[in-house]
């Protein structure tokens, strides 16, 4: 029996690719953006970094929305435990290390990031709740 991920979750999810897939964009195309947020881009090892960070981002994307087309809810557990880390650290990093373009104040971006953080850990709860009640329905069924 395949367990039904709630539209929340999903829309959650579409909504962080798109963030990703965003920051791919600037990474791979929008140097200009990336310039205006205080990153340098003059030596080697700048770009190296950049594309790095813009490859990683791509790999979460893409291995993200294979998950969303899968609505496996094993592989969505596995989606946001990545999400809740990788937000959790920007949870510190950003306000710490505010970009020179940031939209906000680091103290408006950590209560945002902490609103994200609480959805996501809200989602990955919701998620687990649902894989051990499909487990649980599945050994009742086998007995």
């Amino acid at each position: 029996m395949k367990t039904k991920i709630p539209l929340w979750i999903n829309i959650l999810q579409g909504l962080l690719i798109l963030i990703m897939l965003s920051q791919v964009y600037l990474f791979f195309i929008d140097h200009e953006a990336v310039l205006a947020s205080g990153i340098t881009l003059q030596t080697v090892s700048d770009y190296n970094l950049a594309y790095e960070f813009g490859a990683r981002t791509l790999t979460m994307a893409m291995v993200s929305i294979i998950i969303m087309i899968s609505q496996d809810v094993k592989l969505f557990l596995i989606m946001f435990l990545m999400n809740v880390l990788r937000e959790g650290f920007e949870t510190i990093i950003d306000p710490l290390f505010p970009l020179l373009n940031a939209p906000v104040s680091p103290t408006m971006d950590f209560i945002m990031h902490i609103i994200i953080v609480g959805i996501e850990l809200l989602a990955f709860i919701t998620l687990y709740t649902l894989y051990k009640s499909s487990k649980k329905s599945v050994a009742d069924h086998t007995h």
